[in-house]
């Protein structure tokens, strides 16, 4: 029984080696923390999202469209974010392990 906490000790050091080497490999500063990605050639960005011990590298958004951003001008763009914010209500609820919510974080 005397190893044991060495064992889950062991563990947790190489998870947080892995993370660490994970951030680096993606290229992003930290968890939570999209970056561009403009040489991928499907996906705009990429982030390392964490939530609790939970840890998943997701890519989203289109290559090369734009979002209609924070305060669309247009009543075009205007109408382009309500339909995004609409069609993907059910997974930006999700939470920050889903694309849609990074999506709509980032470039809505």
């Amino acid at each position: 029984m005397s190893t044991l906490p060495h064992v889950f000790g062991a563990f947790f050091w190489y998870n947080r080696a892995m993370s660490k080497s994970l951030l680096k490999r993606i290229g992003v500063s930290g968890y939570n923390k999209p970056k561009r990605t403009p040489k991928h050639p499907t996906k705009s960005h990429v982030v390392v999202a964490k939530e609790g011990d939970k840890v998943k590298t997701i890519r989203f958004g289109q290559q090369g469209v734009r979002g209609a951003g924070k305060k669309p001008m247009t009543a075009k763009d205007k109408a382009r974010r309500k339909s995004f914010k609409a069609r993907h209500a059910k997974n930006i609820a999700k939470g920050k392990m889903s694309a849609a919510y990074w999506a709509n974080k980032v470039k809505w």
